[in-house]
């Protein structure tokens, strides 16, 4: 974040499978967002959320901040970036400390000791821990408490989500900043930060599961109790529906894409049986007329295999059956014509698609339910920069190790 005078702005980055976005907002005193600028440019040298080209991803992370700061007139000096992909792992941890005080009044250090414990656990040598998510803390014997500064007892434990990811990634990540001149911030997986836009207080509560439906991946992060307490992916999502339908219409991927788009259903019992559209074919033979409910049938039967796994996800969670906010859909396949009604199908919870909010002047472009993500980054960049949890210590450890093993290398 960087500060001008009485002027706060923050900057976030979306590396997603179907374009890099990069927006920067300003902070003002009643803590309103006000979106300044954005860019996108296409998602060269990412696969799954791991760079594959150094050199397409540094041009394609360079474009969408170049267009970002001219649209904003302002030049950022770091950037907080998402994290998704099958290189995500995440599992519970514990963490106990005895209250440090005299007067046993429970104090944040003694809260963030709690959350250093819980951190301080055997990982395999190829990973880094992006986030310790406290989910519930206990006082002595009263448990299921949510904030204990202030309280009084002899011994504290925390109950955490820890979320990590691939060394190499966060590592090449790095680079890819360093080749743009720009200081990465931060990191935070791109589910977490969505709740802050997509979710609201109440769904938190009551249970609720976000589906983001990508395009290499899908993610999920169910809330419980008001905090995040499980993270999943599927490695399947919108480019794999894309690639069916090439093949199934015997037509190029972009031509797929384009009907996907303009024509898809996620239901297709939902086409009529007249409805007819244009296929262009391939190798300059002439095009053909194709039933709409052809091509949603394509789409349905890949969007029900999704489903299906992250239904095996949410059984995992042990939160099924506490899921009284139902599931949120975002993602650029949640705006697909009856993706609520196959999701409710398949899930047997209630679904809505997300109408994320939080940031005021968001462009035409990334009103839609694939820009929760974006919005997300950017309250969860300001949240941790108001404050001093596990999150903001976490992005100093991360992004301190790195530098170190860069340096090391010359």
């Amino acid at each position: 974040m960087k500060m001008n005078g009485d002027e706060r702005i923050v900057a976030a980055l979306d590396i997603g499978a179907s374009g890099i976005r990069a927006m920067i907002c300003q902070v003002f005193e009643d803590d309103s967002i006000y979106s300044l600028g954005s860019g996108v440019a296409p998602a060269d040298g990412i696969r799954r959320g791991v760079i594959v080209n150094m050199d397409k991803v540094t041009r394609s992370i360079s474009t969408a901040v170049s267009e970002a700061e001219a649209m904003a007139n302002v030049t950022i000096d770091s950037i907080l970036v998402g994290l998704s992909g099958e290189h995500i792992r995440s599992f519970d941890s514990q963490g106990v400390v005895n209250v440090s005080r005299s007067d046993n009044e429970i104090s944040m250090s003694d809260v963030q000791r709690a959350l250093d414990t819980a951190r301080d656990v055997v990982i395999p040598p190829d990973r880094e821990i992006i986030h310790v998510i406290p989910k519930a803390y206990a006082v002595d014997d009263l448990f299921g408490v949510r904030n204990p500064i202030g309280m009084s007892g002899r011994r504290l434990e925390v109950d955490a989500h820890v979320v990590t990811a691939a060394s190499s990634t966060v590592k090449n990540i790095f680079r890819a900043f360093e080749r743009c001149d720009l200081r990465l911030g931060g990191m935070a997986l791109e589910s977490v930060a969505a709740c802050h836009s997509a979710l609201t207080e109440t769904e938190q509560e009551l249970g609720v599961a976000l589906i983001d439906l990508g395009g290499d991946t899908t993610e999920l992060a169910v809330c419980s109790a008001g905090c995040v307490c499980y993270t999943g992916s599927v490695p399947l999502g919108g480019q794999n529906v894309t690639n069916d339908i090439a093949i199934g219409l015997r037509t190029t991927v972009e031509e797929a894409e384009r009907l996907k788009l303009n024509h898809g259903l996620a239901l297709a019992a939902q086409a009529r049986p007249s409805e007819m559209m244009e296929v262009k074919a391939v190798g300059g033979r002439p095009s053909r007329q194709i039933a709409r409910s052809v091509l949603s049938t394509i789409i349905e039967a890949r969007m029900e295999e999704i489903f299906t796994l992250v239904g095996h996800e949410l059984r995992r969670s042990d939160q099924r059956d506490n899921l009284a906010g139902g599931v949120t859909l975002i993602g650029g396949c949640a705006l697909l014509p009856g993706i609520v009604d196959l999701a409710e199908q398949i899930l047997n919870l209630p679904a809505k698609v997300a109408h994320p909010c939080g940031v005021e002047n968001m462009p035409e472009a990334l009103e839609a339910a694939d820009a929760a993500t974006l919005q997300g980054l950017t309250i969860y960049a300001i949240e941790n920069e108001l404050t001093a949890g596990s999150g903001g210590r976490g992005f100093g450890s991360i992004i301190k190790k790195v530098e170190n093993w860069i340096t090391g290398q010359f």
